[in-house]
């Protein structure tokens, strides 16, 4: 149902008019918010009204600010704390705990306390599995406050993160309970007379670090998974978002989750997480973030004792609109595979590879989509999109804006500041994009469309495929065998057809190339956070072998 949530953005009403003036009514049960409202309705082009009016102040209180170690919330060992900003104004949400390697080695120790003589991986699977839909339960209680805190600290829309993103963070909890009673090993025949048999075992003391795009579903990747294995965490939350995490973190002992099964850090990169990273002490890490520091991470994991690391990276998706198309279906599911959550999304379907017969009336819908994308506060329900995270990745798609006009790309709409506070950048389309400009080649993760076109099958499979990433693309044809033909040929880890960014809890995500190492979600992720143990021993006068 969450991966249909998402996916059912494209097919809402573009048409419906709204009061700008209109608000999300928090008091409304969700059931309701799902029924009333769509997301990505609207009809101003560009407004500024939604910025300039002041910004709806979210009922959500922030109880928790502290770092999670061994069950209890405290102060950072240094006693520093950093500000947490609201994107639409740049002002200050709260101050939270400034953890750094002292307070990493406090939440190691922790973690393997609870590891090496806690109850969490001696306690049968089965009660494991109560505790996680326990937990599930008590977030769909939570659920508004929830999601006003993600809108809040993020700049995502409210109705993304209420009616797609809470929604799918319960069914990933509900899906790895239900797999935490069903991880075995196997017997092996031998050649001689021997009993084998193989053990799944928990591989111990997880380090984790999430991103700020996604940051409760990126919680739910990393946490449900290691969690049903049998293992104790240590997560570095993204010193950008750290508020939803600590949220979470509370309702899980509230569900009976031992001391120090799960620590949340809150801090900066260069200091609690690479002191995570490098721990010797920590027997995986998983990162998901940018290429350039999953290098890093790679590296410190490395040096240190070589602990196996999982990572999802960047991407530079191609999508890849063919000739038999229907364009109007093509432009609205292109529009979403790019703007969606702002462009912050690893998997965006940043390059728009167009079929040349269709290339000029595809250009022109795009730019007219989005001219009629609603920007403002995320809290508002017309709206469609909100800010970018911070003043940093402002600046850097500004940046890339500048590259594609300086490359002489075509500016076809956008291209500018979104009124005058806050992050807010206006939806921007170019066409006339080359391969070799910058926008068609790095991640810039952000509100900007670039427009290729193209010939045929073959060309545009080896155009796609001569890039760095291979995170996920997507296809949109009606005929099957060039569907089938792009499946097999784009080196992606993720091909969607006629459709884009539908994550359902057992569908693996991860990427090719610099993309990334591993999968997560699915039943491969839970290989990241097991050991498999080959158990011999001889067998005397067996009646078989």
């Amino acid at each position: 149902m969450a991966a249909r949530r998402i996916s059912a953005m494209l097919s809402r009403s573009l048409s419906v008019t709204s009061p700008a003036s209109s608000f999300c009514d928090f008091s409304i049960p969700l059931h309701l918010h799902c029924r009333r409202y769509g997301i990505g309705r609207g009809k101003q082009r560009f407004s500024t009204a939604a910025v300039l009016e002041e910004p709806i102040t979210p009922p959500v209180q922030i109880n928790y600010t502290k770092l999670l170690i061994n069950g209890q919330f405290v102060d950072s060992a240094s006693g520093k704390t950093f500000p947490t900003l609201d994107p639409r104004t740049g002002e200050v949400i709260a101050h939270v705990a400034e953890g750094d390697k002292e307070d990493i080695n406090r939440a190691v120790s922790a973690a393997r306390k609870a590891f090496d003589e806690g109850p969490w991986p001696k306690m049968s699977a089965y009660e494991r599995s109560r505790i996680m839909l326990r937990f599930a339960d008590l977030v769909e209680k939570n659920i508004q406050e929830l999601a006003q805190l993600e809108t809040w600290d993020n700049g995502k829309p409210y109705q993304q993160a209420l009616t797609a993103e809470l929604p799918m963070f319960v069914r990933l909890f509900h899906y790895y309970a239900g797999w935490a009673d069903k991880i075995h090993g196997l017997t092996v025949p031998a050649d001689g007379p021997h009993h084998v048999q193989t053990l799944h075992e928990p591989i111990g003391v997880a380090g984790q670090i999430i991103p700020w795009n996604f940051p409760l579903l990126m919680f739910a990747w990393k946490v449900g998974p290691a969690l049903a294995c049998g293992n104790t965490i240590v997560l570095k939350s993204a010193e950008q978002t750290p508020l939803t995490a600590l949220y979470v973190a509370k309702l899980f002992h509230e569900a009976g989750l031992p001391e120090g099964v799960l620590n949340i850090v809150s801090g900066y990169g260069p200091t609690a997480g690479a002191a995570l990273a490098s721990h010797m002490d920590v027997d995986k890490i998983a990162f998901t973030g940018s290429t350039e520091t999953g290098k890093i991470i790679l590296e410190l994991a490395a040096q240190s004792n070589l602990k196996p690391v999982t990572l999802e990276l960047g991407g530079k998706s191609p999508f890849i609109i063919c000739e038999d198309a229907d364009i109007d279906r093509a432009v609205e599911l292109a529009h979403f595979a790019l703007f969606f959550n702002q462009g912050q999304c690893c998997c965006a379907g940043s390059r728009t590879y167009v079929h040349e017969k269709i290339h000029d009336e595809f250009i022109a819908k795009a730019k007219a989509r989005a001219l009629k994308r609603t920007v403002g506060d995320p809290f508002k329900k017309e709206i469609e999109q909100g800010p970018q995270i911070d003043s940093e990745q402002f600046q850097k798609v500004l940046g890339y804006i500048k590259s594609g006009i300086d490359s002489n790309a075509t500016l076809e709409c956008g291209g500018e500041r979104f009124g005058s506070k806050g992050y807010f950048i206006q939806p921007t389309v170019f066409s006339n994009v080359k391969d070799d400009m910058l926008i068609a080649q790095d991640e810039i993760f952000g509100p900007v469309q670039s427009i290729l076109k193209f010939k045929d099958i073959d060309e545009v499979i080896r155009r796609a495929n001569a890039s760095r990433y291979g995170l996920a693309a997507g296809v949109f044809t009606s005929n099957i065998d060039t569907a089938n033909t792009m499946s097999r040929g784009l080196r992606a880890g993720t091909v969607w057809v006629n459709c884009f960014d539908v994550f359902d809890a057992g569908i693996p995500f991860g990427g090719y190339k610099m993309s990334g190492i591993g999968r997560e979600k699915g039943v491969y992720s839970l290989s990241n956070y097991l050991q498999v143990k080959a158990v011999v021993s001889p067998l005397k006068n067996p009646a078989w072998l």
